[in-house]
């Protein structure tokens, strides 16, 4: 996969469910998002989920996060591709 965009997910995209046995949530079935080339994140805030972790795939090298309203970002994000 080139590219993933992931929209308002924490838990179920945290790669420390399968990476770290001691994780509350270890075992969690989740998407692989972090094995994309790119991994770009939509979130209102830097809050954690719903299990109260913070997510490491947030911090990988290959992830850019884009904070605020989703639809907004999005609707900008097409709006520059049509422009273009």
């Amino acid at each position: 996969v080139d590219l993933c965009l992931v929209i308002g997910a924490n838990d179920t995209v945290n790669c420390a469910a399968e990476d770290d046995p001691t994780c509350e949530i270890a075992g969690m079935p989740v998407l692989r998002v972090w094995l994309a080339s790119k991994v770009l994140v939509f979130k209102r805030s830097l809050g954690v989920g719903y299990a109260g972790l913070d997510n490491p795939v947030f911090y990988k090298a290959n992830t850019e996060m884009l904070l605020g309203d989703a639809k907004d970002n999005l609707d900008g994000i097409r709006s520059a591709l049509q422009a273009a």
